[in-house]
């Protein structure tokens, strides 16, 4: 029987979404997996597992990966269904974890409709009144594009974090350029001049005061601000070439995510273009066998990749090639006051959509010791364990007094992963107490946490006039 860390993988709904996809019938698709049409039929209703033989062809007859049959996407979108079935909007019609799962499992299209449908209410609630004064289908259109930022995150996660298109051409690039001796930006600016007549030129801060990369299409310059690092200034480059020379591969890839024009397509060209530059920097297969090699230090893969911190970190987040996977890590980056600003993950990390973090997680503790590495591990209220790294970056140099912009990044594992890490030696993995933290305080329902800044909504809110707790909030357990 079938079992991924003793448990029973139970894939119909993933086995039917394929076989749609491929326009096969199931007498069809059977015959591909060398197993009977009727088995098939069971497997798809979830009356079979998949079992390890049927994995293996899956994997070879239609080159995907066996590893997303073990629902890694299916414990993503229910996390996603918890979160907003626990509004109490559904208070009157409470539905049952258990249904939820099944719902997730049965039909994941219409799980992830509904949980956009969700969204888009949320994004009306929360606009108040903007949207009031708009006819009812201008303030459809309004609500539907007030995010662009959450529709492309969720686009990439749908995605796996990973664009082996992109992948190919990286490699096949900077195979070329380790040909030819040349460190990385030097190639780079070399190219941009030669095959597309483009100058870079790193100018002044008092002559760009107010961005750190332009391009001039007219007079044909990139522009990169003095104070961007020589980090960011390969990146920016990498992301320019990017731009101009797989301009057909983004669009390709843009297009099949997002098919209509809206703000989301335009930034998730821009951030295709972001991939791309990453992965121009640090090649797939020579970066992934670097960072087994070096246990995932992530200061030593930044020298030898010539990258900066977060670059390498979110990196680390994308290492999903079919056969030549990395250790499966989440990332997340957050401002002083806790506002997330990027999260990724290649795992199925339970991030919460509406609100902040948990601030009992040493990412919060990482301000007060900046560029200090803060490691421990970390446990969910469901009982999972996870390996947490965290650090203070800096996203460029500033002038005297004037803000300066710094971000804690949170780069984490399950803990099953963290032996191959090299942050990691210090602990005892199997004995080590683990810090109970939540996704976020109105889904957490820890009691007694003196760091709840809400009740849990769902749960019923307590109010006792002489008592007061150790939490400012009590509720029914």
């Amino acid at each position: 029987m079938a079992t991924e860390a003793g448990r029973k993988i139970l894939a119909g709904a993933r086995v039917r979404r394929l076989r749609r996809e491929l326009g096969l019938s199931q007498a069809g698709m059977a015959a591909e997996l060398g197993i009977s049409a009727s088995y098939l039929n069971l497997m798809e209703r979830n009356q079979r597992p998949v079992t390890a033989q049927v994995l293996i062809r899956l994997a070879e007859a239609f080159n995907v990966d066996p590893r997303g049959f073990a629902r890694e996407e299916e414990a993503r979108l229910q996390s996603e269904l918890d979160e907003m079935f626990a509004d109490p909007l559904f208070r009157a019609a409470p539905v049952a974890r258990d249904e939820l799962r099944e719902f997730a499992d049965i039909a994941p299209s219409v799980a992830d409709a509904v949980q956009r449908l969700y969204v888009a209410y949320r994004d009306l609630k929360e606009g108040g009144g903007a949207a009031s004064g708009l006819a009812d289908d201008e303030r459809s259109e309004a609500v539907s594009s007030n995010n662009p930022v959450d529709r492309v995150r969720d686009l990439i996660q749908s995605a796996t974090n990973h664009f082996p298109e992109l992948e190919a051409r990286a490699e096949s690039l900077a195979d070329d350029i380790a040909k030819s001796g040349s460190d990385l930006l030097p190639a780079l600016v070399a190219r941009l001049k030669e095959m597309h007549g483009i100058r870079v030129q790193v100018l002044p801060v008092d002559v760009m005061p107010s961005s750190l990369r332009r391009f001039d299409h007219h007079r044909r310059r990139l522009m990169l601000s003095e104070l961007v690092d020589i980090h960011g200034r390969a990146f920016q480059t990498a992301y320019q070439l990017a731009l101009i020379e797989w301009r057909d591969t983004i669009d390709a890839i843009a297009t099949r995510l997002e098919p209509e024009q809206s703000p989301a397509k335009a930034l998730l060209r821009v951030s295709l273009a972001n991939y791309a530059a990453a992965a121009l920097m640090m090649p797939y297969q020579k970066f992934l066998d670097a960072a087994e090699a070096l246990n995932y230090d992530i200061d030593v893969l930044g020298a030898r990749f010539q990258a900066s911190f977060e670059q390498v970190a979110h990196r680390l987040t994308t290492l999903n090639r079919t056969n030549a996977r990395g250790v499966p890590f989440f990332l997340i980056r957050i401002d002083n006051a806790g506002n997330v600003s990027k999260r990724f993950a290649a795992g199925n990390f339970p991030f919460s959509r509406f609100g902040g973090t948990c601030p009992l997680w040493s990412l919060h503790e990482t301000f007060s010791s900046p560029g200090a590495f803060m490691t421990e591990i970390v446990e969910l209220p469901d009982g999972a364990k996870w390996f947490s790294i965290a650090r203070t970056v800096r996203r460029a140099a500033s002038a005297y007094g004037e803000a300066e912009g710094q971000f804690a990044i949170g780069l984490g594992c399950e803990l099953k992963y963290a032996s191959r890490l090299i942050y990691a030696r210090k602990f005892d993995l199997k004995a080590a107490p683990a810090t109970p933290i939540g996704v976020n305080c109105r889904l957490c329902e820890r009691e007694n946490c003196a760091q709840r800044a809400a009740p849990p909504i769902t749960r019923k809110l307590r109010v006792d006039e002489s008592i007061r707790g150790v939490s400012p909030f009590s509720f029914d357990a």
